[in-house]
């Protein structure tokens, strides 16, 4: 049997991403993850944190952790979501995450931390000098995660969204997270609604899985849109 990939299409603002992050935890252990950044809040439709993006994302991410069991902390809530002085912005987190994937293979792991310092901590995660002290929390090197990531923001992680978006073309996904399980060239949807705060059920899923089997199709749409979290 040939080896499968599952392609990863994520946001690292988005609250859906988040819910998903246990069974992308889980599916690691069982085969090679791609992740592409797709820039949900990145260049003009990045936000300044204000009032109204406050009680736009407040309802979608309770919702997530009724259904999921994701925690989000009170320093996200009552924090970062009054802090008019943060920006959300994907750019920077991508290019933190293609910088620690660069480094050493812990792109994925960056991932995770970030949505952790982002939805649990209320740091903010579109911040330089933020993003270094996260890298050296996974253990990378503060020098050679700066240089990394300074090689890579800009025109480097828009090239990457660019990619990914015309990915997201090519297999008609609709936002973010989109799972895409690929064997000998060929793409088959993967729908994780009815996993959502379930990851060992997915996990047993995912191993069941051959080339000639199909993707679960059925279910809620639980994911962000291509330009906004919305449920």
């Amino acid at each position: 049997m040939s080896a499968s990939v599952l392609h990863y299409i994520y946001d690292p603002l988005c609250g859906w991403c988040y819910a998903a992050a246990p069974l992308i935890k889980e599916a690691r252990q069982i085969v090679a993850v791609q992740p592409h950044g797709g820039g949900m809040m990145a260049g003009a439709r990045r936000q300044r944190v204000s009032a109204q993006l406050r009680d736009y994302v407040m309802p979608h991410d309770r919702h997530i952790s009724e259904l999921t069991g994701q925690p989000f902390g009170e320093r996200y809530f009552d924090g970062l979501l009054r802090d008019t002085g943060a920006v959300f912005d994907s750019e920077p987190p991508t290019a933190a995450m293609l910088a620690a994937e660069q480094l050493a293979g812990r792109g994925l792991d960056m991932l995770a931390r970030l949505q952790t310092a982002h939805y649990v901590e209320g740091r903010r995660i579109a911040e330089r000098d933020m993003l270094i002290d996260v890298a050296t929390e996974i253990g990378l090197g503060r020098t050679e995660f700066s240089a990394a990531l300074d090689a890579t923001l800009g025109k480097n992680t828009l090239a990457h969204i660019q990619a990914t978006r015309e990915l997201m073309g090519r297999v008609g996904a609709q936002g973010f997270p989109t799972l895409l399980l690929e064997t000998d060239g060929r793409f088959r949807s993967v729908d994780i609604g009815a996993y959502l705060g379930q990851a060992d059920a997915f996990a047993q899923w995912l191993r069941q899985q051959t080339p000639n089997q199909d993707a679960q199709a059925n279910g809620n749409i639980l994911q962000c849109g291509p330009d906004s979290c919305e449920i």
